[in-house]
């Protein structure tokens, strides 16, 4: 795997850590993204600098995640937040009492939509603003 491919895998994964070491490394020119990725070599980083780059999210990272929260006995409404407790906040906002519980799930859960499957992520790609409820769910049982 090419420098070139883990860089954007990093980015598409929103890997805010992965992705500002490998920045750094390339800034500094101590790797190119047509090397390899058995050229990286994170002891070459100046972890101060790229503490900072985080810190400072110069790649302008926006995580978001998604969130399952309770509505009631076998209801269920998932949410995409950009934290746990933005989640309950605008679940509380919206449906007007606070959520049983509230549990975040991997972007790459797939579930069916209609007759497709889709993953959380691909899904997230749908909206352009946060919070936003993604779907309900009611377990049968």
């Amino acid at each position: 795997m090419l420098v070139k491919e883990l860089y954007l895998q990093s980015l598409q994964l929103e890997e805010s850590p992965l992705a500002h070491y490998i920045f750094h490394l390339l800034k500094e020119k101590k790797i190119s993204l047509t090397d390899d990725i058995s050229q990286l070599n994170f002891d070459e980083a100046d972890h101060q600098k790229v503490g900072e780059m985080i810190e400072n999210n110069v790649l302008g990272f926006h995580k978001i995640g998604i969130y399952s929260l309770k509505l009631k006995h076998n209801e269920y409404v998932f949410i995409f937040a950009n934290s746990k407790q933005r989640a309950i906040q605008f679940f509380t906002e919206t449906f007007g009492h606070t959520p049983v519980n509230c549990h975040e799930y991997s972007l790459d859960y797939e579930l069916t939509r209609g007759n497709d499957v889709i993953s959380f992520r691909k899904m997230r790609m749908e909206f352009e603003r946060f919070p936003v409820v993604a779907g309900f769910f009611n377990r049968v049982g």
